[in-house]
């Protein structure tokens, strides 16, 4: 899947795996191609063959779980963690193109007007790009950065873009107002998974993300010179739009969906005019439904995941997965598993996390016998590994985001619980009831030759 870079071959995957669902049907994007994104939110990939007003298909849900990212890297979901890792440690530069195939068609009129862009929510009052990795140059060192943020459409040729303040772009933005003229930027739509996965990485201002995207490929990203932005961008997308932010122009934005399935206002968005848009001959605009949906949840569950493991891994070596769920919408709850804990390693765990993600609000502790992916067990042992006046630790006005829907003046209560098994709780032990290893083993391979297709449950 790896040799094309855009999302088409991921999109075959899922076609041969029966986990994408073709709608024949004409959709509307108003309301229309958003209700049936959150209706399929566990269920499969949506290839919308027919949009009201475009000749363009619409595809969303592509990545929605850590199984079809999994997939879409060519990996195992337990290996996650480690190749974006590796691919911080191991980044691979990018190189020119032999092709140009996104830059098949070329729209310079009203670059925006040509795309079928959904309008999700009932209070939102725009259509918004969702899907688009965009891409930008720090002015003061010319290192690249790649990252999401939403682009809400003003008219055919005009935006807002949503930035929180301390993101890079922003950073890269204000610095180029400061000399005087706006910041280049490029819009990409359908880029292959892996480079949506490290636009999605918390790196250092300096750090290009595809450089990291050509580690999670297993090959350079391919670049082409954009037309009317002083830019290179990934040859084989589907659909890039070229444009330009004024940190000094705002516009007001009113209220947009965020991450824990709620509204907020964060008052203006940033403006941008777009000058061009290309894309390949019969394009694929992708969408991602965000606020509370699976697709969004793991796209930032997954590169968190990864940067907290490394960093508590500093202060517990005996740290061996780290879990952000879809409890806490990928961002707001974190459970530790830790092999064979000493007295005090949790605790110590637990101000790690804190310390490293400051959106983080909850942490629990959990054994190497707990998957910290699997919510159920993680509550099991919540339930029967805690004693609550001696493992839950309160932390009261602790700094959080603006985004955390229960801050006051930019303070929230944390709460660490340590539900690691203590052997002196119970005079019976601590060991869970289970059939031997081996029995457990050969039962796996019995039940597996039953079936053409292996659930998850049947995993090892």
């Amino acid at each position: 899947m790896n040799a094309h870079q855009s999302i088409r071959p991921f999109l075959e995957w899922l076609d041969r795996t029966g986990d994408l669902l073709r709608v024949p049907d004409t959709v509307d994007p108003f309301h229309e191609v958003s209700a049936c994104l959150s209706l399929a939110d566990r269920g499969p990939a949506l290839l919308f063959e027919a949009v009201a007003g475009s000749p363009l298909r619409i595809a969303g849900n592509l990545l929605a779980g850590r199984e079809r990212i999994a997939a879409a890297l060519g990996i195992a979901p337990a290996e996650i963690s480690e190749r974006i890792l590796r691919s911080i440690r191991e980044p691979i530069w990018p190189v020119s193109a032999t092709h140009r195939a996104v830059q098949a068609v070329v729209e310079r009129d009203a670059p925006l007007a040509a795309l079928p862009v959904p309008t999700f929510f009932e209070r939102e009052e725009r259509p918004y790009i969702t899907a688009g990795v965009i891409l930008a140059r720090d002015p003061e060192t010319g290192r690249g950065n790649a990252s999401f943020a939403r682009v809400g459409l003003l008219d055919g040729r005009t935006a807002l873009v949503g930035i929180a303040p301390n993101h890079h772009l922003a950073l890269f933005a204000r610095r180029a107002a400061a000399r005087g003229r706006p910041l280049d930027i490029a819009v990409v739509l359908g880029a292959h998974p892996a480079i949506q996965l490290a636009a999605c990485l918390y790196l250092g201002v300096g750090d290009d993300e595809l450089e990291c995207a050509g580690s999670l490929l297993g090959a350079p990203v391919e670049l082409i010179d954009a037309l009317t932005v002083d830019l290179r961008v990934p040859a084989g997308a589907e659909i890039v739009l070229e444009g330009r932010i004024d940190a000094n122009v705002s516009v007001p934005e009113g209220f947009i969906s965020e991450y824990h399935g709620m509204y907020e206002n964060y008052g203006p968005g940033v403006f941008a005019t777009f000058s061009a848009m290309t894309r390949r001959e019969d394009a694929i605009l992708q969408v991602i439904e965000p606020g509370y949906h699976r697709e969004h949840i793991y796209l930032g569950a997954l590169p968190i995941a990864a940067g907290l493991l490394h960093g508590i891994a500093k202060v517990v070596p005996n740290v061996r997965d780290v879990a952000v769920t879809e409890a806490g919408a990928g961002r707001t709850d974190v459970v530790v598993q830790l092999d064979a804990p000493r007295p005090g390693q949790a605790r110590r765990a637990i101000h790690a996390a804190f310390a490293a993600v400051s959106l983080v609000k909850r942490v629990t502790v959990v054994d190497v016998d707990i998957d910290p992916w699997d919510p159920v067990m993680v509550d099991w042992a919540r339930m029967n590994r805690m004693k609550l006046e001696r493992d839950l630790m309160l932390f009261p006005h602790s700094g959080t985001d603006r985004s955390e829907p229960m801050e006051e003046g930019g303070l929230v209560t944390k709460a660490g619980l340590d539900a690691t098994a203590k052997p002196s709780d119970r005079a019976e032990g601590i060991e869970r009831a289970l059939p031997p290893a081996a029995a457990l083993a050969s039962a796996r391979e019995r039940l597996r030759a039953c079936m053409p297709r292996v659930p998850a449950w049947l995993s090892a």
